[in-house]
């Protein structure tokens, strides 16, 4: 048994205001279902950030300050399945260029699957998946030489309120060397009717993902969690540019967790807080940053400027 999946779970769902970590969410079956979410209509932030990636490839490049004969290395925070950075790794590839690509994943499953379609689709890439937490990884590196390039896409930063963005931030900070890159893909600030659909398609399949760390916990801790008793509801505040995900019981009832050795009580009404989705822009960004050695130095948007990857530069 993961003893960190449990602590966690304990910790989340014995808070006055309950909730669970959204990195659990992805297990075998959660991994499934993301897959689906990135390639569902109303989910916008894949298709923007695709966009960038393949049409604007060569001016991330640029944007990277990348050199031909310098080796570098790729590294990839939350990997997942590499749809997007594929686009770039054909690039760079093509053109002669001298690296390796080290994605970093929580989920040992879709680290294999990726590492199964690089091989395939690109097998002059060099890959060198590592599975575990991000900053334990990139200490590896900070000794090195060699140039890095910290990958983190998808605006999974969004996923971190404000102070502990703030502090991922600093992370990073302290795990990189001077001259340095980060590519960081944020979704931008933009109105309820584009974002609230995003997390909550018609199809019901992010409710299924939601509700599928209920199962894992049931399944890995000895829960009873009845899932047809919880809703999913999304809520977005536009002013303050945040969407958080909620599950919400639809009655009075206990959940035993049998290898906690605790029941927890929920109202009807009650919610269990499962995601946070923070969308950005300059000033929030820049805010974030303060504190760093971390300077924005570009910035690419989509088509449709619903999403922007930011060139951030240790000095």
């Amino acid at each position: 048994m993961n003893e960190n999946f449990q602590k966690d779970i304990d910790f989340g769902l014995s808070a006055t205001n309950k909730t669970l970590p959204s990195k659990y969410f992805y297990d075998k079956i959660g991994d499934a279902l993301f897959v689906e979410i990135m390639n569902m209509p109303e989910y916008y932030l894949t298709s923007a950030e695709f966009d960038i990636f393949k049409n604007q490839h060569q001016q991330l490049i640029k944007a990277l300050k990348l050199e031909k004969n310098d080796f570098f290395e790729l590294v990839e925070l939350g990997a997942g399945d590499g749809t997007k950075t594929k686009q770039l790794l054909k690039a760079l590839d093509d053109q002669g260029y001298n690296f390796k690509y080290a994605p970093v994943d929580i989920s040992e499953n879709a680290l294999e699957q990726l590492k199964a379609s690089i091989n395939n689709e690109l097998p002059t890439v060099k890959i060198d998946p590592k599975q575990g937490d991000y900053f334990n990884v990139l200490g590896d590196f900070k000794t090195s030489s060699h140039p890095i390039v910290v990958l983190f896409l998808g605006s999974n930063i969004g996923n971190f309120n404000d102070s502990k963005a703030k502090e991922f931030i600093q992370k990073l900070d302290h795990n990189l060397k001077t001259g340095d890159k980060i590519l960081l893909g944020v979704d931008l600030i933009k109105p309820k009717s584009i974002v609230l659909p995003a997390y909550d398609d018609a199809q019901g399949i992010t409710k299924r993902f939601n509700l599928n760390l209920l199962t894992r916990i049931n399944n890995e801790l000895d829960a009873n969690f009845d899932i047809n008793t919880f809703e999913h509801k999304p809520e977005y505040n536009e002013e303050e540019g945040i969407a958080r995900s909620f599950l919400v019981s639809t009655k009075d009832q206990n959940i035993a967790i049998k290898s906690l050795d605790k029941t927890f009580t929920f109202k009807k009404g009650e919610k269990i807080h499962m995601e946070t989705s923070r969308k950005y822009n300059d000033q929030i960004l820049n805010t974030i940053l303060e504190g760093s050695f971390l300077k924005i130095s570009d910035r690419l948007t989509d088509s449709q400027h619903l999403f922007a990857d930011y060139i951030l530069e240790k000095h």
